[in-house]
Order: C-alpha cells, then structure tokens, then sequence
C-alpha cells in the first residue's frame, strides 16, 4: 500500500521526464515528506533543454549546458543533506529563474527512501548576441550602432556588454563586466566594472533658451565605476566608487560656461563639472523572472555621495527609491501564454539632492522614460521628484502587445532650488501628466516599443525605442 501512494504521488507531480513542471504550491510535498523514510535532500541533478525544449539532442545523447554545475548549486538553499522544504524549493525555483543566463527554469521532485531527489530542468539563455542598428538624432546627425552581450561568460554568470555608437561627430561607447556573487553563499562576492563616453542634447537646458552662440546645448559625459556585489537574505547590495566628467558644449562641442541669458552651466563655472561618488544599492527582487517579468516586485534604495574632488568641488548626496509591481490579470487574455503576457504593472519612484550638485543632474522629468507625451525634460528640472506610472498590458498576437499607460511627475517646486534656475527660466512646468496607448513587438534586436502619449497640455508625442518602460 505505501509504494502504491508513493508511486502515485511520483505520477501526479513528474507526469513524464519530457514535461516536467514547476512544483505548485499544494500540499503535494507535505505528503512527500510524510512518506520519505528521511525527509531531506538526497540529490541535485541537473538536466539542460535545447532551444526547442528538448532533453536529447539528434543523437540521443543529453544536451550539454554552458552553465557549471557549482554555479547553479551556489545559487540554492537545498542542498543534499539538507531538510527538504516546499517554501525552499520555490525560493531557489524564482532565484534561479532570475538569473540573466537562463530562459526558462522548471523543477520536480522525485521521493525516495533516502531523501527527495531534485531535478532542474533549464533552457538556457542563447549567448552571446550581437546587434546592429543605426539612426539620427540633432546632436551628433546619423550614426550606427553595434552591440556585443554575453551574459554567462565560463559557465558562471559573469556579464560583458559593449556598445559602441560612431558617427560623422563622434564614437561614443559603453562598457561594463559584471561577475555576480552567488546568492545564497555568506562569503561569496562579485565585482563590476565600467567605463563609458556619451553625449547628447541636454533635457536640462533644452533648446528653449539657446547658448550664446544660438547653438542647442549638448551634454558630453566621460567615466568609470568600480563596484562590489553582495547578497544579505536575498537583498542584492552594490558598493562603489565613481567617477563623471560633466561637461556643457555646443554644436560644435567646444565647452559652454552660460547659456544665452548668462546664466551658469556648471557650479565650476568653467562649463565643466568633475563627479566622483562613493555610492549604495540595495535591491530586493521577487520577480517571477529577470527578463520579461509576469508576476511580482522589485524595490531598490540608493544612496550616492558625492567627494568634493577636482572642478567643482561637488559634495551633495542623491538618494532615490524605485518599487515596481506586476499583477497578472485574465480580462481579455485568459492566461494565454503570449511573449506579451496580461498584467497591470505599477511604478513608483522618489528622489532629492542634498547640497550642490551641477544643473546637469538635475532630476529631469518628461520622455519616453518618465512622463509620455512630454518631450525629455520638458516636464520639470528639479532637486527633487516623484514619478507614479500604471500600464494595463494585455496579448494580441503570440509576439505582439498592447498598453494602455497614464504617467505623472512633479518635482516639488523644487526646479527653483538648481544652480541657474534651468527649469524656471525655461518655463518648465514642474508638473505634469500624461496618458495615451502602445504597442510591444517581439524583435530580433529585443522587445520593440511605441507609444502615442498625450500629455495636459494637449500636446501629443510618438515613441520609438526598445524595451518595455519598467
């Protein structure tokens, strides 16, 4: 009679090697462990999937991961020989799933007299990608861009991104390593490394009021950053030191000190502002996955102090708050399972400046990332901010979605507290909404976005850009 039960509860929950599921939260396991002669940990095994979704490639044989085994198992609370736990094996189902190396992650378990068995079932992510693609913008006229992404360099997680955008004016790039910590392991640290070269037309001193010379202002921006990474309880921590040249120029790129009004561009006066910051993250994710999320939350809180070293001698400190939320909803998609699945997803931000800091950093308010239907930093430049967005995303097609979106953000009547006053005297109004419809449209190059916004003031802005807004 007990190996009857036990072989059904196998059945209910395996139901095949080829399909195994994620265990759901019933008391399936509960039953398990009632029946486990020790209920703990026996195995690990680990199993990888072609991009079809099968165990065996042509020839018969298993197919063989990029992804080491250690890797894996450091990212796990059960381990073997540890007490088997339902709530566990669902913490290390969603860690595992955040990972940037992996697709898709599914779990089963099997009993046995001598403890559980676990089998994780993982299609890994398709790496390295390359992306090409081009365009023109009124700071630097047309331009290509090429893009390099390899998120599991040696079978451990470790990132490299690389992109580089040259152009008749000029090469910009940016590029970071990244090598995470293992996330259960106390000891365990990871690093990050970066280094990059922008410019574009300034949000903060938009084209409302001009430079002496009537050119629009361009912001160029030169640095790096050295980060150490840590997980405490799940919390992801960032500790590191940067460094930002933050120079205003014209069309030309030659330094600007004042804009046309003679009002200032940098708290150096000389047009060119140097940033070096001491900064802390810490992130709490309960996404159901990284990319593409369908469920769940993410909160981060930072803090950035800024060493009053080189031009300028900045000391002020930033501090800001990001939570976004996804809740799954059925109202016209019933649970189909889409690249654009139906959720209602909320995003709310705050932040302020403490002390002096450039105009240029400025909480700038408007754009595709922040309030739609407002051209970037149209809506406010400000010490402080707070941005609340809702976007009700539901399928069309298996690889195409729609939104309905409405943003706000104000930044406290703080614009008249930045050095020069850029916001005021460029009739920014501080605050603003606006709302509007969007498409989502899987692509070679990633998730496509377009968004028709309209804002308050009857104004109406069309969005191109890639990815989702958050």
């Amino acid at each position: 009679m007990r190996v009857q039960i036990v072989m059904l509860i196998v059945a209910m929950l395996v139901g095949g090697n080829q399909k195994a599921q994620a265990l759901p939260h019933t008391p399936k396991v509960a039953i398990i462990q009632d029946f486990l002669v020790s209920p703990t940990v026996k195995d690990i095994q680990i199993r990888f999937l072609s991009p079809k979704g099968k165990l065996l490639d042509d020839k018969g044989q298993p197919i063989v991961g990029r992804t080491r085994r250690d890797f894996i198992i450091g990212n796990l609370k059960l381990k073997p020989g540890t007490v088997f736990n339902e709530e566990t094996l669902q913490e290390d189902l969603q860690r595992l799933r955040r990972l940037d190396a992996f697709d898709k992650v599914n779990v089963s378990v099997i009993p046995d007299p001598d403890g559980a068995i676990i089998t994780y079932d993982i299609k890994e992510h398709h790496f390295p990608e390359l992306t090409f693609g081009g365009g023109s913008n009124g700071d630097v006229g047309v331009y290509v861009q090429a893009g390099y992404e390899d998120g599991n360099i040696n079978g451990n997680g470790d990132r490299f991104n690389l992109m580089v955008q040259p152009s008749t004016k000029d090469v910009i790039f940016d590029t970071q390593f990244a090598s995470p910590p293992r996330r259960v392991e106390s000891n365990s640290l990871g690093y990050s490394v970066r280094v990059f070269r922008n410019r574009d037309l300034s949000r903060t001193f938009n084209s409302d009021i001009k430079l002496a010379n009537n050119s629009t202002a361009r912001e160029g921006r030169i640095g790096g950053s050295v980060a150490l990474l840590k997980s405490v309880n799940d919390w992801d921590t960032a500790v590191g030191i940067n460094y930002t040249r933050i120079s205003v120029r014209d069309r030309n790129f030659n330094v600007a000190r004042a804009d046309r009004l003679g009002s200032p561009l940098s708290v150096s006066g000389t047009g060119i502002d140097d940033l070096v910051t001491v900064s802390l993250a810490i992130t709490k994710d309960f996404r159901d996955r990284r990319s593409n999320p369908t469920r769940g939350s993410i909160l981060t809180l930072s803090t950035e102090q800024a060493i009053p070293i080189g031009l300028g001698q900045i000391s002020s400190n930033r501090l800001r708050g990001n939570y976004i939320q996804y809740v799954p909803v059925s109202w016209v998609g019933h649970g189909k399972q889409t690249e654009f699945p139906e959720m209602v997803a909320f995003n709310l931000q705050l932040g302020t400046i403490l002390g002096d800091f450039p105009p240029a950093e400025a909480f700038d308010l408007g754009g595709n990332n922040s309030v739609r239907g407002y051209g970037g930093g149209k809506v406010g430049s400000g010490r402080s901010y707070g941005l609340a967005s809702v976007e009700y995303r539901f399928p069309i097609r298996r690889s195409l979605g729609g939104v309905v979106f409405a943003d706000f953000a104000s930044d406290f009547d703080s614009g008249k507290t930045v050095l020069g006053e850029p916001g005021v005297l460029r009739n920014k109004p501080g605050s603003g909404y606006g709302y509007g419809i969007g498409l989502r449209a899987k692509s070679p190059i990633g998730s496509l976005r377009g968004d028709l916004g309209i804002n308050d003031q009857g104004d109406v802005v069309f969005i191109l850009t890639t990815g989702q807004r958050f």
